[in-house]
């Protein structure tokens, strides 16, 4: 069985952040789904379980605050694209679907990347490298 990843995203509003992936046209696995939590498919072995705050701090130390993204970054989440048309199409349709631009474009001819924020503020980067020299 191929390695798999799960990230664990805390959100505020668990149908606005399914609405957001929606329109970015990602699906859904029920079976990991709930009304308090909704695994987001991103590839066959990558997924966002996006857990509303109070399941979240199911999983967390008792006491231990959340980091409110919308005002401190935890982390950032890179998703990788084929082309620098994908970056841009994912990225304008996380923008056009509510999303905020993180930060401004990157571009080194051979990488090529763009940023937003979702709904809950968590930081996301779309990259696309160049075959060629990630060869060389």
């Amino acid at each position: 069985m191929q390695q798999m990843i799960f990230v664990n995203l805390p959100v505020k509003d668990l149908e606005t952040t399914k609405g957001f992936w929606s329109k970015l046209g990602y699906s859904f696995n029920p079976q990991f789904s709930d009304d308090t939590t909704a695994c987001l498919v991103i590839s066959d072995t990558i997924f966002a379980m996006l857990l509303s705050e109070a399941k979240f701090k199911e999983f967390t130390k008792p006491g231990k605050e959340l980091v409110d993204a919308t005002r401190s970054t935890e982390v950032l989440l890179t998703l990788s694209a084929e082309s620098r048309a994908k970056v841009d199409e994912l990225a304008d349709g996380a923008l056009a679907a509510g999303g905020s631009a993180a930060k401004e474009p990157l571009d080194f001819g051979s990488m090529y990347g763009r940023s937003f924020s979702d709904p809950d503020g968590h930081h996301w980067e779309v990259m696309w490298m160049d075959p060629a020299a990630i060869e060389g």
